[in-house]
């Protein structure tokens, strides 16, 4: 990674209340922040700019991130920090219920949030609430013309109107580089048709769409073509998902943070190692980002600090 590769993540920062047969644990987490971290780890400069209360369960979270090097631009919190209570279902399906701080979040970009947004090689946007307009206007309005790759995201316990998400969503995407998205966020935002997603972010101008269909694979279509990549092989089983689609977006973003693919070798180079880096972090407990020389090591982390 090049010395001035930085990137900044915008969205979502919480806590993950675990409960399940071991008992109840809190973990920090959050898509944005797994993004932030994974492209720290990736050894890219990286900011978060979110939204953490000042109580006990954000300064977990500020020491988190500190551990791993990430720099947090903060915006306030008056109802304390977000957190999601996470139950498994009869089918072992995660569940998650929001508090009202999480349903309610809000990001403010002052001076120190648009100097790092002006200088950032890549603005990566993740769990973002889209379907409130003047925080997509007051993002639009911070983002400027830096270069940015969107992941949506959405969760049923903190999306208010799916409709509106849409619209900020699909604003905010015509005008980036790289936009993710995957079967889950076809089936609740759209008809369920990923491929027909792919082709509508298309045609809304969007350079690049990168979908992802769990064991299907992914498709990478831009300017430059369409690229395909399989589940990557690697050593050792799978010990969980969490945190696979963060871990591609934190790829993706990491090469975009030193300028978008140039050929159609540097396209498919970008896809194959998000894809390797996912396979990585599905042979690990949790959503930290692994890479696969790093995914036999025993590191402080794993499960969150």
């Amino acid at each position: 990674m090049g010395a001035n590769a930085s990137a900044v993540v915008i969205g979502d920062a919480l806590i993950d209340e675990i409960r399940d047969a071991a008992g109840v644990r809190e973990l920090v987490g959050g898509a944005a922040l797994n993004v932030a971290v994974g492209l720290r780890r990736l050894g890219v400069e990286t900011t978060l700019i979110a939204m953490v209360g000042d109580d006990d369960a954000g300064a977990h979270i500020r020491g988190y991130l500190q551990d791993h090097g990430v720099r947090l631009i903060d915006s306030p919190s008056p109802l304390g920090s977000s957190r999601a209570v996470v139950t498994w279902s009869p089918s072992g399906e995660p569940q998650y219920v929001f508090n009202e701080a999480a349903q309610a979040r809000s990001i403010r970009y002052g001076d120190e949030a648009r100097a790092a947004i002006a200088a950032a090689g890549v603005v990566a946007i993740s769990c973002f609430p889209f379907d409130v307009p003047a925080e997509v206007d007051a993002l639009v309005d911070a983002l400027g013309d830096a270069r940015v790759a969107i992941d949506p995201n959405p969760r049923t316990g903190m999306m208010r109107d799916v409709d509106e998400f849409v619209r900020g969503f699909e604003r905010l995407a015509a005008r980036s580089s790289l936009v993710k998205v995957g079967a889950d966020d076809a089936a609740l935002l759209y008809d369920g048709d990923l491929d027909a997603l792919r082709a509508r972010l298309r045609g809304a101008g969007v350079n690049a769409v990168l979908a992802t269909a769990g064991a299907d694979g992914a498709v990478l279509e831009s300017d430059a073509g369409t690229f395909r990549a399989p589940i990557a092989s690697l050593p050792g089983r799978v010990v969980d998902t969490v945190g696979a689609g963060d871990a591609t977006l934190a790829a993706v973003a990491a090469g975009l943070s030193q300028g978008e693919p140039e050929s159609d070798a540097e396209w498919q180079e970008l896809l194959d190692h998000a894809m390797l880096v996912a396979a990585a972090t599905c042979r690990a407990a949790g959503g930290l980002l692994h890479t696969p020389e790093s995914v036999h090591e025993e590191e402080r982390g794993v499960f969150g600090s």
